[in-house]
């Protein structure tokens, strides 16, 4: 696999900017990873000797978590028990020096540390918090715990995914994901409004409240429907044809349609049976979607003639939009984020690692990946940090440590 690592050329556009975070699992460190590709100096406080729970999800990675790697490079790793006196005291040290304070701890875990949201922005006028929580604060959910399956559950996201005879849950944290993407867009809108305005503020996400987000079309589709999505597998549930197809070699492709000037061509190019786009069983989406079966059998009759490349061919030509149905070793294999050199060489504890570069990179800023730390390899410099005056601490972090 090819790898760009070219040399560092300027900071991030959010270097100098301090996030201390009490995170675990998936998705506060989502968000604050994001942060730590953009240059701000995140410092993950973890619990000593076992420090974040996605540390032990798996070994996959040369003995490393591959959730830890994907989501905490970048990052400074500070052992310290915070429920202890001593610990409490330097964890309240850290968040005054601190532009963001994020968590995603237990419900109430926040508010015995001290870390009420209300407490800190008063005593820090210009200090962001963001707290990640499953179901928000209040009300009958406000105090259970939320895992990423649980939430795919309430959401009502598991019932629309699967096929007809079976639901399933989706195969990545998708909660937990969303729910970082708004934790991460919240803290940068936050700080554009600190900027005009010079005073923080403290919010909340939900993962309940961001996965349901994503899942506006469905809801409105059923409320104002009156009856939900159909599972449909890998096909889309409202348009068709829309979904895989296997050629006579075996290769699936995916195709998709969006509208009544594709299918014209999709018959003529794709099918070779012009005719068929004037057929009444299949005027308009809504008859080829309530006929979807008898539509999918003729597409699958056409197809099994073709080679896989055969079927690609008459697709490009109609053009009919389509995608190979790749595996997971076959998409780090990509030729398109090959030939764009998305990927890139980073440091860890186990030796140099390859991940992909962040969607949003600014140009003119650095494109070197950080490191992933080993639990612990920062307590001792982020305390000599925190031993300086605020006037010392605001010279250049050592490369290393960032």
């Amino acid at each position: 696999m090819r790898t760009s690592a070219p040399p560092p050329t300027t900071p991030g556009p959010l270097a100098g900017l301090v996030v201390v975070s009490l995170e675990q699992a998936v998705a506060a460190p989502f968000a604050t990873r994001q942060l730590a590709d953009l240059g701000a100096r995140v410092i993950k406080i973890e619990r000593p000797g076992r420090g974040d729970l996605a540390r032990h999800y798996d070994t996959t990675v040369r003995g490393m978590s591959s959730h830890f790697v994907w989501l905490n490079r970048g990052k400074e790793s500070v052992e310290l028990d915070v429920r202890s006196a001593a610990g409490n005291r330097t964890l309240h040290e850290l968040v005054g020096r601190a532009d963001v304070v994020v968590q995603n701890l237990a419900p109430g875990a926040a508010d015995r540390l001290g870390l009420e949201p209300a407490t800190l922005t008063a005593r820090h006028p210009r200090l962001v918090v963001c707290g990640v929580s499953g179901y928000g604060t209040g009300g009958e959910y406000g105090t259970r715990k939320a895992y990423d399956l649980l939430i795919q559950c309430e959401a009502g996201l598991v019932s629309l995914t699967g096929g007809p005879e079976e639901p399933a849950k989706v195969g990545i944290s998708i909660a937990d994901i969303a729910s970082g993407m708004y934790a991460y867009s919240g803290i940068l809108t936050a700080l554009l409004d600190r900027g005009r305005t010079g005073r923080g503020t403290a919010f909340e996400v939900s993962m309940l409240e961001a996965l349901g987000e994503w899942m506006g079309y469905a809801e409105y589709f059923t409320r104002y429907g009156g009856t939900a999505p159909l599972r449909a597998g890998a096909s889309h549930a409202t348009i068709a044809p829309y979904g895989p197809f296997t050629a006579g070699d075996g290769t699936v492709v995916n195709l998709g349609l969006q509208n009544e000037h594709e299918w014209e061509a999709f018959c003529r190019v794709v099918l070779q049976q012009p005719a068929l786009a004037a057929d009444p069983r299949f005027a308009g989406n809504a008859q080829r979607v309530a006929r979807r079966a008898e539509l999918d059998a003729l597409i699958a009759e056409v197809a099994a003639t073709l080679t896989g490349e055969e079927l690609v061919a008459r697709l490009e030509a109609a053009p009919i939009a389509y995608a190979r149905q790749r595996t997971m070793a076959e998409f780090a294999d990509h030729p398109q984020l090959r030939a764009r050199e998305r990927w890139a060489e980073f440091d860890s504890p186990v030796g140099p690692l390859t991940g992909l570069v962040p969607p949003v990179r600014l140009p003119g800023t650095d494109p070197a990946l950080r490191p992933v730390p080993a639990l612990g390899e920062h307590t001792e410099s982020v305390l000599a940090w925190l031993a300086e005056t605020p006037e010392q601490a605001e010279q250049p972090v050592p490369a290393r440590a960032r």
